[in-house]
């Protein structure tokens, strides 16, 4: 088995999680996310948590196998938490200071700060 494939996906209470057929739709706080998943990939809940199975063992399967647990949580992530992007730039003034004189600074993308807003 996969080894991130086999590990169960948590669903907070503040997350509704819904399975319909390959198509997942996870809502919370943040948002709605849905996506179509891979038709060889099962995807059910049990016990609170989102579990994924593959049908063979073949090379290809194994890697649906974690893909598909991955794309799950990281909807489940983007629902509850967000997702925030940092960048750092180094500025230098003048070429010719000393590296003690030289900015460092740090910036969020603008994308990641539209979603962190709403």
């Amino acid at each position: 088995m996969s080894r991130i494939g086999r590990l169960p996906v948590a669903i907070p209470s503040t997350v509704e999680v819904t399975i319909d057929g390959r198509r997942v739709t996870v809502k919370g706080p943040k948002g709605t996310l849905s996506r179509d998943l891979h038709p060889d990939m099962t995807v059910s809940r049990e016990d609170g948590n989102i579990v994924v199975t593959r049908p063979t063992e073949q090379k290809t399967h194994k890697q649906l196998h974690g893909l598909t647990r991955t794309l799950v949580n990281n909807m489940i992530v983007g629902v509850t938490d967000g997702y925030r992007k940092i960048t750092d730039v180094k500025v230098i003034k003048a070429p010719d200071l000393p590296k003690s004189e030289r900015t460092l600074g740090t910036i969020a993308c603008q994308e990641s700060r539209d979603r962190l807003s709403t």
